[in-house]
């Protein structure tokens, strides 16, 4: 996700230091070259080894250092970042920023670089809305600089209010989206994740082993790129994605209405959910008892999403999924026709390394003008990834 990327990040002089700890093992986890710059402030709440020995590169603290014999610190570090991090940001920090001042390591760093710089406030939270504060976050957005808005809570302060550092995961997230292209900005897609779950009485349900991941996967790095983003799910254990809509739904005729409800605002739909094709006839209201050793229970077919939304006169750019256990391009091409889809995703589920549960995927997609392409082994993020790419070139 961040492979390779050099990220600088900047932390003050404010109790939420100790939170940095934390984004700064997220960045490195998903393969950024971090290099820390610390203000003196912030050596007050945590020592520079804790950030040396997490990214195993030296922490930044003096502004008049060379980082080699001839390369001047500040100067280095600006030109070679892909996104520069300050985290927490202190009231003082962004002041400083918003003046022009350059006077220690950071803010000298800040001032030369050219790389993107995402901004994470934390302070008091009167601080936050003293109007010269909210002034130089104001200029400094005019400008083009980011920012990941603090949460509101109990402060270290005792105080109750907005000014908490917002949490390492989602600033790890606008990290992520400052470094991914924006071609999606526009573009309105609905994308289904999960399974469904059918009930046939008040205790029991029929449903599949889809974990979600791939649906939310498509969400987060749709998202990222630009996108409003609805996300239509199943019952999961995930976590929404930040900045996404997320529609919950049980049912595949809950999922239905849902997806029905919104098609028409979509430039793009992804149907990645595994909704089940039949539910029982009837539902007992009462809980079914156990009576002999057989039970025989009545099935009948849900509706089809796919197949519904390939058949709207001014339909979206549609891409649907195709889980299979056999014959893999055959059932997913038919599946591509019948359906009047665009792409069909198609993934083999009885590879213990590719779908259900698991973070990986081996999918080939299958177009209409019967081009295919085959993803290796990866990441459900970078087949995400991928498969976004390629509607953009579609779109």
């Amino acid at each position: 996700m961040l492979k390779d990327k050099r990220i600088i990040l900047g932390v003050t002089g404010g109790i939420a230091a100790y939170k940095a700890v934390e984004l700064l093992r997220l960045l490195t986890k998903s393969g950024a070259d971090v290099h820390v710059i610390m203000t003196r402030s912030a050596r007050e709440f945590v020592t520079p080894l804790t950030f040396q020995t997490l990214s195993a590169n030296p922490v930044h603290t003096e502004l008049f250092s060379l980082i080699a014999e001839r390369d001047i610190g500040h100067i280095t570090l600006a030109d070679r970042a892909d996104l520069l991090i300050i985290a927490p940001a202190t009231a003082n920090i962004i002041g400083k920023i918003a003046s022009g001042i350059a006077d220690d390591m950071l803010s000298t760093t800040v001032m030369a670089t050219k790389a993107p710089v995402l901004i994470a406030p934390a302070m008091n939270v009167n601080m936050y809305t003293n109007p010269v504060y909210r002034e130089n976050e104001e200029k400094l957005r005019r400008f083009g600089y980011l920012f990941v808005p603090p949460e509101q809570g109990t402060l270290a302060c005792g105080w109750e209010g907005e000014g908490k550092l917002a949490a390492p995961e989602s600033i790890f997230e606008a990290a992520v989206a400052a470094l991914s292209p924006r071609d999606l900005v526009g573009q309105t897609i609905l994308i289904t994740a999960g399974p469904t779950r059918e009930e046939l009485d008040p205790v029991r349900f029929i449903t599949n082993h889809s974990s979600g991941k791939m649906g939310y996967a498509l969400a987060r790095t749709a998202q990222r790129r630009g996108a409003r983003v609805i996300l239509v799910s199943g019952p999961v254990s995930l976590p929404a994605p930040n900045g996404v809509e997320l529609k919950p739904v049980v049912s595949a005729d809950e999922m239905l209405t849902a997806v029905m409800a919104r098609a028409g605002e979509c430039t793009v739909i992804i149907k990645a959910a595994a909704v089940a094709d039949y539910r029982p006839l009837t539902r007992s209201g009462q809980k079914i008892k156990k009576k002999g050793d057989e039970l025989s229970l009545r099935f009948v077919k849900t509706a089809d999403i796919l197949a519904r939304l390939g058949s709207l006169a001014d339909r979206p750019y549609l891409v649907g999924f195709a889980a299979e256990t056999d014959n893999l391009k055959t059932f997913a091409g038919k599946k591509l026709h019948e359906k009047n889809a665009d792409m069909i995703v198609a993934n083999d589920i009885s590879r213990s390394d590719a779908g259900f549960h698991v973070d990986t995927n081996h999918a080939v997609l299958l177009f209409r003008d019967g081009r295919e392409t085959e993803c290796p082994l990866m990441s459900k993020d970078d087949l995400a990834a991928v498969i976004l790419d390629h509607i953009v070139s579609e779109l």
